[in-house]
């Protein structure tokens, strides 16, 4: 016997709504980057792509090089 439909509302799929807003600090952003590539963040800052909170960290390792990541505040995703 099958289950019968589950409501609309459940039914739905996530919006960017339902997201919770800026989940990660910037300082945590720092951290999880730093130990994640073995680099020291040398620059933060943050930006708004549209209508996200996005932290651009600019890193530097051992070896001297330097690269630029992106971090979603919301989802702590790395770009």
């Amino acid at each position: 016997m099958l289950a019968p439909p589950a409501p609309a509302a459940a039914r739905r799929a996530p919006c960017a709504a339902d997201a919770p807003a800026a989940n990660l600090s910037m300082d945590q952003a720092v951290k999880m980057v730093e130990k994640r590539f073995h680099a020291r963040v040398v620059k933060a800052e943050t930006q708004k792509d549209e209508g996200r909170t996005v932290y651009l960290l600019r890193l530097l390792n051992d070896a001297g090089r330097v690269w630029t990541v992106h971090v979603d505040a919301a989802s702590g995703s790395v770009q």
